[in-house]
């Protein structure tokens, strides 16, 4: 038996649904449930319904899952526990977090407070914004940081956790420049009834980015026309999409800043057109280690 198999069967038990609980895995469906049955046979009695719809388990599967939580539980405890006797564990801060927050806040954070890789060890693990709550909540991590704004709204109990507001972003529309600076796709121009469509880079429902511009643009009373040609769950690769000129993609200001400073990329909307957001760094209310305890101080000084 897996350990990998009991997060897989938690997982599950908590989207019920295979297709969501695959995705949150970054594993196909058919591997998913390949792991499924193989923890099933471990155990020797099924541990889902079968049928469609909505996931159930069986009476077996939620006596199990009580068990499976205690298992991983103790296991990540076992595995802090063995880093503490190698004399480790108080020097290495872990952060969890998307892609694309990896790239850029934690690439500033990590060149502006340099000093603390000289003493410690930063570990930065990219997720879901899902599965970074899941790892903070089950303590396998000093830090999340995440988007927030109400379309992802994160639920992490008050009592046990705290969190600081790290930066104020916006979601803004993008396109390649022109040689004289100008957005090659203009959405103004896509408002009316008989204008061609506008070429949309989206980003992955999967990702909290993708969630986030699809609420805002179905909440939007002007929205532009717009010709779905790409989807992608990664801001990386759209972000290079736009600088080919494929289309028009909402974009962090904190991303592309720089681009369109440069006149690589051009805004293709108004202000009316952009999504604010916020970013927010958690972290439970315990102590932590020696240099997380510093890294937190060095964050939250003014």
């Amino acid at each position: 038996m897996k350990a990998q198999w009991l997060e897989d069967f938690l997982l599950l038990a908590q989207e019920r649904s295979f297709t969501r609980a695959a995705e949150l895995r970054h594993v196909t469906h058919p591997a998913f449930g390949r792991r499924i049955r193989a923890l099933e046979a471990w155990a020797g009695t099924p541990l889902v319904e079968p049928g469609g719809g909505p996931v159930r388990l069986t009476p077996a599967g939620e006596a199990f899952r009580d068990t499976a939580e205690q298992l991983v539980h103790t296991l990540a405890q076992s595995h802090d526990e063995l880093q503490a006797v190698a004399g480790r564990q108080a020097r290495i801060i872990t952060l969890a977090t998307g892609r694309t927050l990896a790239r850029t806040i934690v690439a500033d954070w990590l060149a502006r407070h340099s000093s603390v890789l000289q003493s410690a060890e930063i570990r930065v693990v990219t997720r879901t914004l899902e599965e970074t709550v899941v790892m903070l909540q089950r303590g396998e991590v000093s830090f999340a940081l995440l988007y927030h704004h109400a379309a992802i709204a994160v639920r992490l109990d008050g009592r046990q956790f705290s969190h600081l507001t790290v930066m104020h972003d916006r979601l803004v529309p993008v396109s390649r420049a022109d040689a004289d600076g100008k957005p090659l796709f203009d959405l103004s121009r896509a408002l009316d009834a008989d204008a061609s469509p506008v070429p949309y880079l989206a980003f992955s429902h999967s990702m909290a980015l993708g969630r986030l511009v699809e609420d805002h643009l179905a909440s939007h009373p002007l929205l532009p026309r717009l010709r779905r040609c790409v989807e992608c769950d990664s801001a990386d690769a759209n972000y290079e999409y736009v600088l080919k000129g494929l289309g028009v993609a909402w974009m962090p200001w904190s991303m592309v800043r720089g681009d369109c400073r440069a006149r690589r990329l051009a805004v293709a909307g108004d202000s009316s057109l952009e999504a604010h957001f916020d970013v927010r760094l958690y972290r439970p209310k315990r102590h932590l280690g020696t240099a997380a305890e510093q890294f937190w101080a060095d964050i939250t000084q003014p």
